[in-house]
């Protein structure tokens, strides 16, 4: 093993055992925020932790067992041989997967998300797209076990939604759909168009992570709480209370609103939650713009103008255009089969830091 990557695994190995010991004394375990922190980094390091022990021991026994090769015994040096040689062939691949390991772990990656979709460019169609996306990911959801709960929505004139945004937990589920932010394309034969033309509509997707009260501090005086009665498809009232809540954050300017639940209380804890996500999205994409500046993104910047996906139906192909990856299968991905997308994505991910980390 080189002795840069030693050094690292024994300061993760030495601050996993640290925070062990942090956990249980009786001043972290009174503190709610601190108790969060910890648990959340221990869980970081905990993979590569346990990983470099196991490594240690079977290096100690391929040590033992290259003594045992001298001992004069034809059968057991025999069986240290072959011990050694298996440890080696384990220890090799370890080394391997201790380069993804040690890569810089995004702190949002155990995070629920927030998602918001808008029909784009198409009109009509851009709106039925939005809800075949809504629909895509609630089935992905599904499959992998995560809950979906719709936070607020204004229904297309013609089908799917103007606007949807839902709430997906589970799981390091932001670690597998952080990579969707951005305009999504569909070409195909819309259902409004009479003539079988094809058209190119498109859908926006930003993916945010649920943000806790301590990840993002708001200053009640900052926000404007505004209520109204609750809309249905075309305008019409479906609720005679304003049940309904807005929530502006003044600072920033950004807008959070939610009419899903009869209760204004519901509805406005529901619209915190986004807010809160909103804001913490905002601030940490200044920091991301910062580093952007002295190296070049992985991936994509998440920003809603990137045009990062392209489902072509008549050819059954789903082309992201950041990795130039594509798949003829559309029509199992928009039945939520994205792992083949999203392992892509990840991989390329990985490999861009790994050539960062090898080029420091």
């Amino acid at each position: 093993m080189e002795e840069s990557m030693r050094k690292r695994l024994e300061m993760t190995l030495g601050r996993y055992k640290e925070i062990e010991e942090e956990l249980t004394l009786d001043e972290v375990a009174s503190d709610i925020d601190r108790l969060t922190k910890l648990n959340k980094e221990r869980a970081n390091l905990e993979e590569a932790s346990l990983a470099y022990i196991q490594y240690l021991n079977l290096e100690k026994d391929a040590e033992d067992a290259l003594e045992m090769e001298s001992s004069g015994d034809p059968e057991l040096e025999a069986f240290a041989k072959q011990t050694r040689k298996e440890n080696l062939a384990k220890m090799e691949q370890m080394e391997n997967d201790f380069k993804i390991m040690l890569l810089p772990k995004d702190p949002n990656d155990s995070k629920n998300i927030i998602v918001e979709i808008r029909g784009a460019v198409g009109g009509d169609e851009a709106n039925i797209f939005a809800g075949d996306l809504m629909r895509m990911y609630t089935k992905y959801a599904e499959k992998q076990g995560w809950s979906l709960k719709l936070m607020d929505a204004s229904l297309g004139a013609s089908g799917g939604y103007t606007y949807v945004s839902f709430m997906i937990k589970g799981d390091n589920v932001y670690s597998k759909l952080k990579f969707e932010s951005g305009a999504h394309r569909v070409q195909r034969v819309p259902k409004t168009e009479a003539s079988g033309r094809i058209h190119t509509s498109t859908a926006t997707v930003l993916v945010m992570p649920e943000a806790e009260e301590f990840d993002v501090k708001i200053n009640p005086s900052d926000l404007k709480v505004d209520t109204y009665r609750s809309q249905g498809a075309g305008g019409q009232n479906v609720n005679k209370t304003e049940s309904a809540v807005r929530v502006t954050h003044i600072p920033t300017g950004l807008v959070a609103s939610c009419q899903t639940e009869k209760a204004q209380l519901q509805n406005k804890a529901i619209a915190m939650q986004m807010i809160r996500a909103k804001v913490f999205a905002f601030y940490q994409e200044k920091i991301d713009a910062e580093r952007r500046s002295e190296t070049k993104l992985k991936v994509g910047t998440g920003e809603r103008s990137e045009k990062i996906r392209t489902y072509n139906y008549p050819q059954n192909r789903v082309t992201d255009h950041r990795i130039g990856f594509t798949i003829q299968k559309l029509d199992r991905v928009m039945e939520g089969d994205l792992e083949e997308v999203i392992e892509a994505l990840i991989h390329y991910d990985q490999e861009q830091k790994m050539l960062e980390a090898e080029a420091l």
